[in-house]
């Protein structure tokens, strides 16, 4: 099995949104966006800290008027994710959010308008050091792009985007990213392989318009999949008809499956059949909601039975193999002598993960000493 991902990542140049890196060799982000108003800056800065409890490395904040931009001045001072404004046509929005403390532009120079316009919002990203995010979406393309493809296509959709490129290429301004969205697998697939031979910058991952919890996540995997898997991408958001925190989880679980990156319980269990000696599907569910705050990395196995247990437990942090009555435990890949009762088995768990996630807390920290 491999301990480490064999993807070779794409290489980009790396940009800052704020105090986090993008590109370059730093981790791939995972990122969402807040569904409340904005101009409701309690609901708004709630919904983020929810968002940064379960790990989201940057957040995007819709800001469609001025009074949206006054609310975000507000909601900038009471959070410490980096923020994305999302804008559309208006640039002296984006002047706006620029002077209260936006870690990232998201507006096409393209539909700003007039040229001077276009200058000013990229001279004042310059100034303040905030980078831009160019977002083709094949549900939004130009007029013209539409009636010369007459449907979205991969390559309508890197024209669009190298339209907004060239742009800012002319400015000489570099620090952007780009994404080429769509709800249709295959299409985002196709333009983001056409995108990532013509320009380095980072590239933001996404299947637009996903679908719901299940429906959305599957779409999603399978799309990013498939591009993470080639080492195309370097930001995420996976688009759920759903509680944006479940896209954080979902990202990271995403990458997890890759090994792009560890964040949290790794768990490995099996679909259950006769064979099982205790309830596998309530063990884990129970489980995966008690542990959701561990954010250690570790594999955990557990298997109702002796046939697999065995197998996927010497290779994991702590293994659990169903037996009769009372179950094998595996730490480290050793069996163990204590065995776990089958009616006491989500207890017992969770104390052994936590400890085990504590001590390898305990263990990094005296590395990093070691290593200063």
């Amino acid at each position: 099995m491999f301990k480490e991902s064999p993807i070779i990542r794409r290489k980009s140049r790396q940009i800052m949104v704020g105090n986090v890196p993008v590109g370059g060799d730093s981790p791939i982000t995972v990122q969402s966006m807040t569904n409340t108003l904005t101009t409701d800056v309690a609901a708004t800065v709630a919904q983020i800290k929810s968002l940064e409890a379960v790990g989201a490395d940057i957040v995007r904040v819709s800001v469609p008027t001025m009074d949206a931009a006054e609310a975000f001045r507000e909601i900038k001072k009471q959070v410490n994710v980096p923020l994305v404004t999302d804008i559309h046509f208006d640039y002296r929005i984006a002047l706006k959010v620029a002077e209260y403390g936006a870690d990232c532009l998201r507006i096409n120079p393209g539909n700003i308008g007039r040229e001077d316009r276009v200058r000013s919002v990229v001279e004042c990203a310059r100034d303040k050091n905030i980078p831009i995010r160019i977002g083709v979406n094949g549900g939004s393309l130009e007029k013209d792009i539409q009636e010369k493809y007459t449907e979205p296509t991969p390559e309508a959709l890197l024209e669009s985007a190298m339209r907004h490129v060239d742009i800012l290429d002319k400015l000489n301004f570099h620090e952007f990213k780009v994404s080429v969205k769509a709800s249709d697998v295959f299409l985002a697939v196709g333009a983001y392989r056409l995108l990532a031979k013509q320009i380095d910058n980072p590239l933001h991952l996404g299947i637009t318009e996903a679908g719901g919890l299940r429906s959305g996540s599957v779409k999603s995997s399978v799309g990013l999949g498939l591009l993470l898997s080639e080492g195309i991408g370097d930001t995420l958001r996976v688009s759920l008809a759903a509680d944006p925190v479940e896209e954080i989880k979902v990202g990271f679980d995403i990458l997890k499956s890759l090994k792009l990156r560890s964040r949290g319980i790794n768990l490995i269990a099996c679909p259950s059949c006769s064979r099982q000696e205790f309830d596998v599907i309530s063990t884990v569910n129970a489980l995966e909601q008690r542990i959701e705050d561990i954010l250690t990395p570790m594999d955990v196995s557990i298997i109702g039975c002796i046939v697999n247990g065995p197998g996927e437990a010497i290779v994991s942090d702590l293994g659990l193999t169903g037996s009769s009555k009372k179950s094998g435990y595996y730490l480290d890949g050793i069996r163990q002598k204590e065995r776990f009762d089958n009616t006491n088995l989500v207890d017992e768990l969770e104390q052994r993960i936590r400890a085990k996630a504590k001590l390898l807390d305990a263990t990094n920290k005296i590395d990093v000493q070691e290593i200063d």
